[in-house]
This record gives C-alpha cells, structure tokens and sequence, in this order.
C-alpha cells in the first residue's frame, strides 16, 4: 500500500468518526457515510466497500459498533470513537483532528 493509500485511510476514519460524533444518536449508515465521505465538504472519495471495509477495522478496535444486515450496516460510536473525533484520544492509525474553530 503506497503512503498516500495509508494517509487517505487514515483520514476516511477520522471522518467516519468525526461524523458519527455530530449524527444524532451516534449513529449512521453505510450509505449516508460514503455520501458523506463523497461530498464536496470532506472530498474523500469513497466507495461503498471501502466505508464498510473502514467500519469493520473501526468496530475491530472498539471505535464503533455495528448492527444491521450485511447489506445494510448502521454504525454506532463508542465512547472511545468519540473521544477520538473530538481529538481526546489518538491511534497510531486514524488521523488526529485538527483544531475547530
């Protein structure tokens, strides 16, 4: 995987979280996330495998939950998530957040 692969990962799960963080209840689907990712605001190109492949590694390490149908996941931050959208926490492999003005 090239380093702009990696960097582009990084970032896609910061932005999945940082999403999940402001969604109400936490929660959002894999739809709405690869549109969110997509959009002209964050500008992540995205394909819907790659939102579920980055939802399954966030649920491996305890930054989401996952519910739902295989073809329908709904992802749901953990406090940790959160913690790590807001900028409390780090992880080696999600982007840390810049500050928000």
């Amino acid at each position: 995987m090239t380093d702009f692969h990696l960097f582009t990962r990084r970032h896609r799960r910061l932005a999945i979280l940082r999403w999940l963080e402001t969604s109400p209840g936490y929660t959002s689907n894999v739809s709405i996330l690869t549109d969110v990712l997509n959009s002209d605001n964050i500008g992540i190109q995205t394909s819907r495998d790659q939102t579920t492949t980055e939802l399954a590694w966030l649920a491996e390490t305890g930054f989401v939950t996952l519910a739902g149908r295989e073809d329908f996941r709904v992802a749901t931050a953990t406090a940790r998530g959160v913690e790590i959208a807001l900028g409390r926490a780090t992880h080696p492999d999600i982007q840390r957040p810049g500050p928000r003005s």
